[in-house]
């Protein structure tokens, strides 16, 4: 199908790899830093949309309001998943790292 192709040899293209260093590049200690900070703003914006939720749902609960008791635990569930987010995306960003570097 591709009859220039199959004269090629395997040598002819170059291979390329990637470590990730944060002290490669200056600023990466900063770059750290923010995202550290950043994760600590969102887990606190998190704990804040957590017991929101909580209080809007009693509120709610107690008025016989069932649309606000739905969204009091529309915002508690979506505030502890944002919560687990923050502390799986490492996690997550390595195994898709390490998935990505094991295709071959």
């Amino acid at each position: 199908m591709f009859p220039l192709l199959n004269n090629l040899s395997p040598g002819v293209f170059l291979d390329v790899s990637v470590t990730p260093d944060m002290n490669a590049l200056p600023g990466g200690a900063a770059l750290q830093s923010i995202a550290n900070g950043v994760a600590a703003w969102a887990l606190v914006i998190s704990l804040l949309g957590l017991l929101i939720g909580a209080a809007i749902w009693a509120i709610g609960a107690h008025s016989s309001n069932y649309q606000q008791t739905y969204t009091g635990k529309r915002t508690l569930i979506a505030s502890a998943l944002a919560a687990v987010l923050v502390g799986a995306a490492p996690a997550l960003i390595n195994f898709f790292f390490h998935l990505g570097q094991s295709v071959h």
